[in-house]
């Protein structure tokens, strides 16, 4: 169909025609340059929201949680070795294997003066007893009870043995005591001879069995200092002593064993050695100056007292200089 322009020519486009109205306000706000809209960039219409990660929630605090866990272990494994533990003791107290079944069970090490059967009145009570329950250290302090005994030692010997090792006292002296003749060690303890030994020692007056240990260990300590001191130089001057008297602490009495006739030295309590040389140098001499030498008195500085035990021939004599450079000064 052919087109008509005659319509369109008489039409005037000349006149402006505004049509913009008040919603157009709107629209220039929303796209002004500070406005979101106005935003130039590629983006998205929509954002797709981030995924939060997902939190459990629980009644305690995660610490506290683990070390609940850990308390409860401790306790299982304390249970498990409670339960090991109660079967094994109860295996161990009831079980026929672990009884002593005879005096063949004891085995005792270290006996020499001390016979079996007195050990075995000591341990003789734990035949037929459970090993476990047998007191060692009870029967240790029994066993050192025996005056021979210086130390024991008991033990157990799985399944039903006891192992004792036994160290047995060294005796240093005779003592004399209460008329009759004992054994005596470097503490002061006292013990009865036996058959098996045979000892040369001299003969200590002074111990009292009634004294305590305290004091005849005391006591024999100055014995120990006399014999040392008159074998420090190697002669063994001790070997020439019979008697020793302890009696007096401030006053070591020896008796001499010499061939023409037993003399008593008193030797005070210090300088043995110097004391004792002082009588073996002038011993023959006085002699020959006495009837009967009975006893001398080296105590005092610069004199020399013979037979001061005597009544009749009790004699006084001073130490010239001479004298005591050739014996020696005290």
């Amino acid at each position: 169909m052919p087109r008509n322009d005659a319509q369109y020519k008489e039409l005037d486009f000349s006149a402006r025609v505004d049509v913009a109205s008040g919603s157009d306000d709107e629209l220039n706000s929303e796209f002004a340059a500070d406005s979101s809209l106005a935003d130039t960039k590629d983006e998205p219409q929509f954002r797709r929201a981030s995924r939060r990660v997902a939190v459990r929630k629980t009644a305690l605090p995660k610490k506290t949680a683990g070390r609940i866990r850990i308390a409860l272990g401790i306790m299982a494994i304390i249970s498990v070795a409670a339960l090991a533990y109660g079967s094994m003791y109860r295996y161990g107290t009831r079980s026929w294997r672990f009884r002593v079944l005879s005096s063949d069970d004891i085995s005792i090490n270290g006996l020499d003066k001390v016979p079996r059967a007195q050990v075995m009145e000591v341990l003789g009570g734990d035949i037929g007893r459970n090993v476990f329950f047998i007191p060692l250290e009870q029967r240790k302090k029994q066993l050192e009870e025996i005056p021979w005994i210086e130390s024991a030692n008991v033990m157990r010997l799985l399944p039903n043995r006891i192992a004792v090792e036994v160290q047995e006292r060294t005796p240093v002296a005779f003592a004399r005591i209460s008329g009759r003749i004992h054994l005596v060690d470097a503490h002061g303890v006292i013990m009865e001879p036996t058959r098996k030994a045979h000892y040369s020692f001299p003969v200590i007056f002074g111990l009292s069995d009634s004294d305590p240990i305290s004091t005849r260990g005391a006591q024999m300590k100055i014995y120990a200092r006399l014999v040392n001191d008159l074998d420090a130089t190697g002669n063994q001057y001790s070997k020439d002593l019979s008697e020793v008297d302890l009696s007096d602490a401030e006053d070591a009495k020896v008796t001499i064993a010499d061939p023409a006739g037993a003399v008593l030295v008193h030797l005070g309590s210090d300088q043995f050695l110097s004391r004792f040389k002082i009588y073996l140098s002038h011993a023959a001499a006085w002699r020959q100056q006495f009837q009967k030498l009975d006893s001398v008195d080296l105590r005092y500085e610069g004199q020399i007292i013979v037979n001061p035990d005597g009544d009749q021939e009790a004699k006084k004599r001073n130490f010239t200089t001479e004298t005591r450079r050739h014996g020696g000064r005290r």
